[in-house]
């Protein structure tokens, strides 16, 4: 088997971190630790959940996608994938749609793409649930990248596994069945 990296895209709140932590703890696929501007939330550590820059910090790296959100950047490195590649097989990664894209065109069967979605009314109470400030839930769910990010892109039709996760445990058995599919490859 050859290496892979499992891209989790979808919405804000549709359980993209949720399922990347699920493959961490049942299969021990790693996650590449993304890259953000905004400040930590209650129990992230640096280096753990993101690696938390400055905007000074953040323009150092070399991105394979990077997108702003609520004034707040976020990217995925080069430099954190290679690093994961050199000890691991399948590593997971956490990005929105327009990320999905770009890790499609860059290494095509090599990524796994996964699309979660959920309906509008859940997602946002499901941001409220995990403690986002309610102005900002607003602002998140009225966004253009929020918006599109509820529905498969065109260039990822026929190249990811999409899944409605409305419960969690019909979400890790479809998610059980694509990382079975890849082991076995």
């Amino acid at each position: 088997m050859g290496k892979k990296i499992i891209v989790i895209t979808g919405a804000s709140g549709t359980g993209k971190t949720t399922i990347s932590q699920y493959l961490k703890e049942k299969y021990n696929i790693p996650i590449v630790i993304t890259h953000t501007t905004r400040l930590p939330r209650v129990g992230e550590v640096d280096g753990v959940d993101y690696h938390f820059e400055t905007d000074e910090t953040f323009k150092k790296n070399h991105y394979l996608e990077q997108v702003e959100y609520s004034g707040y950047h976020y990217g995925s490195s080069q430099e954190s994938l290679n690093a994961m590649w050199k000890n691991v097989d399948v590593a997971s990664i956490v990005v929105d749609t327009a990320g999905a894209i770009s890790y499609e065109k860059k290494y095509g069967d090599l990524a796994v793409i996964i699309f979660l979605k959920l309906d509008l009314d859940t997602v946002a109470n499901r941001l409220r649930d995990r403690g986002d400030d309610p102005d900002r839930v607003q602002r998140r769910i009225n966004s253009d990248e929020f918006k599109r990010d509820l529905v498969i892109p065109v260039e990822l039709r026929n190249k990811s596994y999409e899944i409605v996760n409305k419960t969690i445990e019909k979400t890790e058995e479809k998610v059980d069945k694509i990382v079975k599919s890849i082991i076995i490859k």
